[in-house]
């Protein structure tokens, strides 16, 4: 189909032309395709590795930019996308840190949490009775689980409703978007050419997701089941 696109770019300045649209892909990501906040929200953070381990020291695009750090997997290079979702699958707010980054700091921002109100769940990583307050008298009640070796009278060590414990066991909905991310919009691989690539890369699948006719959601059904499932 040469003949019909006479103008095409070689793929080598297909590359280099990329990173020009990652401004406007970005603007239109951030304004156009965040979902509503509903109340029930949703915080995790995935690892994106720019390459494999063994080949960290060798690897100089990211030199200086990306960093090493630990996920419940293991260790990796590269960075940390950090996601709040909504109850029906839709991205709220995006940000992206450097892998040794506390997945707690991102919630310091304002930018990050400004369209996040009610409850918002997440993981052991995010518990902090400190964090906890601040967002509390912003409107937002974080909720996480309690870790194994925590002392009474510390954060999360109180009752909890039972509507927020099944909620809060259904986080693997935003567990499924990350590894849709990932398999699907083919966010993370090992191929950049530079920095500027990587962004448009990742920008470009976090728009491609938003146009999926199907996401991971939470139902209720609280009608005749009294019980809330994901479809």
């Amino acid at each position: 189909m040469k003949s019909e696109f006479p103008n095409t770019v070689s793929y080598n300045r297909f590359t280099e032309l990329m990173q020009s649209a990652v401004l406007p892909m970005t603007i239109f990501r951030k304004s156009c395709c965040l979902g509503k906040c509903t109340g029930i929200s949703y915080i995790d953070s995935t690892p994106i590795r720019v390459c494999k381990n063994k080949r960290i020291k060798r690897n100089k695009v990211f030199k200086d930019i990306a960093t090493v750090g630990k996920s419940t997997i293991g260790w990796f290079y590269g960075f940390k996308l950090h996601l709040i979702i909504n109850d029906k699958g839709e991205i709220l707010n995006f940000i992206i840190t450097q892998a040794n980054i506390d997945d707690r700091q991102p919630l310091k921002n304002e930018k990050f949490i400004k369209s996040v109100r009610g409850k918002l769940y997440g993981d052991k990583g995010y518990v902090s009775q400190q964090l906890s307050q601040i967002l509390f008298v912003d409107g937002i009640h974080l909720i996480t689980g309690i870790r194994n070796k925590m002392k009474t009278g510390s954060p999360g060590d109180c009752l909890m409703e039972l509507r927020d414990k099944i909620l809060l066991r259904k986080r693997s909905v935003i567990e499924t978007i990350n590894d849709e991310l990932k398999n699907m919009c083919q966010v993370e691989h090992s191929r950049h050419r530079s920095f500027g690539n990587f962004i448009t890369n990742l920008i470009s699948g976090l728009i491609a997701y938003c146009f999926f006719p199907k996401k991971p959601a939470i139902k209720f059904d609280t009608v005749l089941t009294n019980q809330i499932t994901i479809f």
